[in-house]
């Protein structure tokens, strides 16, 4: 598959406790040397704990917040540069937040919100207003009932419909969807991730599906990567991963699942503690701190992301030929 999507040594440092004259004298380590590509035309998933750095991952893609470090490449070319201004990566790229009322402008009307961003780029006012209509009609909302309506009159998932009209209006061929149903009922979270398969199809998108929902994630993506920390730890194969699963956090991640089986009941948690400070993380393998299977390497050297095979990569030294782990498979002579 054509990798459309390049992500290269990633880097988002916040500054924090600034001194004299404002410089900082540390900071957050948000998102950590980050590497993955999106295949055209797949479901990437994307999760970890809260504040592993998903929703960063996602500003920093958008260009929404600057990266510290590292590249975005779409199609080959860089993101930002004279080869591909951010404006026309906006065209080819856009995003779904979790917030479904924040996101959206409160003195706009609905068709307005749909319309604005064709209306920036250049299409006639008619364009965008039919844009608009057809877009809330895919979309479920009747332009009759809605087209007129202000966002705090409708309903969390109407609300977030809109959000999807509006991210379609430029006819992009990417969608970010950042926790995108995580707000919503089950009910009307199952509609929407329906509606959300519906549009893959007939625009032919390319989805990173951000969330915290493991089941959710299962059902939407055909890969899966997994964070911890702003980095990556495993990255694989939906079904691989969640039956095969060779890291011991996506290990203890999947674990969390409920299982309505009561043969399967949880006697103990899957993990313990709480992830460590950013701000000053652990050395070498940022979850040893956490891990049962953890010897002296994994605190001394950062553990390489290891290839399994053709589809399925995991960080960690037990993984990794040679490492020197006591459950490390040998270097081949």
């Amino acid at each position: 598959m054509t990798a459309l999507l390049e992500v290269r040594g990633l880097v988002k440092n916040f500054p924090v406790n600034t001194g004299v004259f404002g410089r900082p004298k540390s900071f957050v380590s948000a998102v950590d040397h980050l590497d993955f590509d999106l295949h055209e035309g797949e479901t990437l998933g994307l999760v970890g704990e809260s504040g592993c750095g998903k929703s960063t991952t996602a500003r920093l893609l958008m260009h929404l917040v600057a990266p510290t470090a590292g590249t975005i490449r779409f199609e080959g070319r860089t993101v930002g540069t004279s080869e591909l201004p951010l404006k026309a990566f906006r065209r080819q790229v856009q995003m779904v937040f979790q917030d479904s009322y924040a996101s959206l402008n409160p003195r706009l009307t609905v068709a307005e919100s749909v319309a604005f961003g064709p209306l920036v780029h250049g299409v006639s006012r008619d364009e965008a207003a039919a844009r608009a209509n057809s877009l809330l009609e895919r979309v479920g909302l009747d332009p009759a009932r809605f087209a007129g309506r202000f966002t705090h009159e409708l309903s969390g998932g109407q609300r977030q419909r809109v959000n999807i009209a509006r991210a379609l209006a430029l006819q992009p061929r990417v969608l970010i969807l950042d926790e995108a149903v995580s707000a919503l009922d089950k009910s009307v979270e199952a509609q929407v991730l329906n509606l959300l398969l519906d549009l893959k199809e007939e625009f032919h998108l390319t989805y990173l599906f951000i969330s915290h929902d493991l089941e959710v994630v299962r059902f939407m993506a055909a890969r899966v990567l997994v964070m911890y920390l702003g980095r990556v730890a495993e990255l694989g194969a939906t079904e691989a991963l969640y039956t095969g699963s060779r890291h011991p956090y996506t290990t203890a991640l999947l674990g969390s699942l409920l299982s309505m089986d009561p043969d399967h009941r949880a006697e103990s948690a899957p993990i313990a503690g709480d992830p460590p400070n950013p701000i000053d993380p652990p050395a070498g393998c940022r979850f040893h701190t956490r891990c049962s299977f953890a010897e002296p390497v994994c605190s001394s050297r950062v553990p390489v992301l290891t290839p399994l095979g053709s589809a399925h990569s995991v960080a960690c030294h037990m993984s990794e030929p040679g490492s020197g782990h006591g459950c490390a498979p040998q270097r081949a002579a």
